[in-house]
């Protein structure tokens, strides 16, 4: 007979995922085991297992629900009512948002992808590529006729290269706001380094 499950067992896997995410983003993934992860959420190794049959488990679990949250962001701001070349403005910011409370997940989905087997990591990476696409996407609507096709896919890691690692350095109660470097960015894109650091008419007016 089936096992049922607790009331709260989704809340229980939250739980371990946030205590995972923090785990393996300070030790990594190869040092981390089922007995840390366990004191970290206060929980034993044996029931641990009752929610995930191993850590591999529980890093696919985190890196898909992670991804998936990412897409849905990128897919919400495409959907949205937002013109064409605001779009990228809106996407930055809403990743920005979502980078502000989820520095730890960043760091495993940057470091620890490939530890996965090799049909869970090709998911994890066709997800990935999904980001990319929706950004690409949001490139070319900002820059109509500017950016090559040939190019829209370099661009598109460059803008990845300025907000993905921000987890390195920028602090969510530092003195630079998660939502002042998205401008910073968008600023740079679009007038490159060295411009006034004063909000523009246009950039006001965005969402």
């Amino acid at each position: 007979m089936a096992r049922t499950k607790a009331a709260d067992y989704e809340q229980q896997r939250d739980a371990i995922l946030d205590a995972a995410a923090e785990v393996f983003a300070k030790n990594g993934f190869p040092a981390s085991s089922m007995a840390m992860l366990g004191r970290a959420c206060g929980a034993s190794k044996a029931r641990l297992y009752h929610y995930y049959e191993s850590k591999h488990a529980i890093l696919l679990d985190l890196l898909d629900r992670y991804t998936r949250r990412l897409i849905d962001i990128a897919r919400q701001v495409e959907t949205a009512s937002v013109p064409g070349p605001q779009r990228l403005d809106a996407m930055v910011r809403a990743f920005m948002r979502e980078y502000a409370t989820s520095q730890t997940r960043q760091v495993v989905l940057l470091h620890d992808v490939d530890f996965l087997a090799g049909p869970q990591r090709r998911k994890i990476r066709a997800q990935e590529l999904e980001i990319v696409g929706l950004f690409r996407g949001a490139i070319a609507a900002a820059f109509p006729g500017r950016i090559p096709e040939n190019l829209l896919t370099a661009h598109t890691m460059m803008l990845f290269g300025m907000i993905n690692w921000t987890f390195t350095w920028l602090k969510p109660d530092g003195r630079l706001s998660y939502d002042d470097f998205a401008k910073t960015v968008l600023r740079v894109l679009r007038e490159g380094i060295g411009t006034t650091m004063e909000t523009s008419p246009r950039e006001a007016a965005l969402p």
